[in-house]
């Protein structure tokens, strides 16, 4: 039996969608290079898997993609301090506490069309650099957790089944009135809905999964490929309590910027569950 190795699944990241609610961000850029504290939210992602054991990844461009390309075709010479001999060009790259981490990552750039969608993009990605793995793992470029990634991994290998998705249980983004005969006898700012359990968009799935998907440009990863899933009983859910964020709108960048510029940043490495 093939032993399971975190760093041999390939991380498919979906990073090509127009970002069109955030558009005062996403007008020279694409979302996932919106920055978070200084680095773009890729970035954040990108350690998060990290933090599990997981080291390949594939970022399935569009939108802007030169940005994403430029960031890490010249990475050291936009993240580390460096040292210049003037004389003859020479440059020496220092290492800096906080961006050690990404010595062993293996970076695939690739391009999946301007305008194809989710599901188009995750087949041309993995049709070209899924290799031999036996399993994959697809998120999107502007979600942040705290949830065990390679705890997600071990319960999708134990069940068996093609998919696997974090589900989430986030308060409503709006207040709620409770009635008695029409007169509100309550509220409740936000209020969190027992049993509402949403994707929160960390997959892993069994390379079999491919066979849900085609290369139409227009395939919709969220509509058919994971209603047939579901509906073949193949798609388990590891459902996660704690914290959970996306980036959707610019109250969500200020939010999250603020997390970690007051140290409260959930998703960082440092307040994260060990790797085990």
């Amino acid at each position: 039996m093939r032993i399971l190795v975190r760093s041999d699944v390939p991380v498919f990241i979906l990073c090509g969608g127009l970002g069109t609610r955030l558009r005062e961000q996403t007008e020279f850029r694409p979302k996932p290079m919106v920055p978070i504290g200084g680095q773009p939210a890729l970035w954040h992602i990108m350690r998060l898997y990290a933090h599990f054991g997981f080291r390949k990844f594939v970022l399935c461009m569009g939108y802007r993609s030169e940005v994403i390309r430029e960031y890490f075709l010249n990475f050291h010479r936009m993240t580390c301090d460096a040292t210049v001999q003037l004389g003859t060009d020479q440059v020496t790259f220092h290492s800096v506490e906080g961006l050690t981490s990404e010595a062993d990552w293996e970076v695939t750039l690739a391009y999946t069309g301007e305008l194809t969608m989710t599901g188009g993009r995750v087949f041309q990605a993995a049709s070209r650099y899924l290799g031999d793995a036996e399993h994959f793992a697809v998120t999107y470029g502007d979600g942040v957790t705290d949830a065990h990634i390679g705890n997600e991994f071990k319960d999708h290998v134990a069940t068996g089944k093609i998919g696997t998705v974090l589900g989430v249980n986030p308060p409503s983004r709006f207040g709620e009135f409770k009635f008695d005969n029409g007169e509100a006898f309550g509220f409740e700012e936000k209020p969190e809905i027992e049993d509402h359990w949403i994707n929160g968009g960390f997959f892993f799935f069994k390379r079999q999964f491919m066979s849900y998907l085609n290369d139409d440009p227009a395939l919709v990863l969220e509509q058919n490929p994971l209603r047939k899933l579901a509906a073949d009983r193949q798609l388990n859910v590891f459902k996660h309590s704690g914290e959970w964020a996306c980036m959707d709108t610019q109250r969500d960048v200020e939010t999250l910027n603020k997390a970690w510029t007051e140290g409260r940043a959930f998703w960082d490495p440092s307040h994260l569950p060990p790797r085990t």
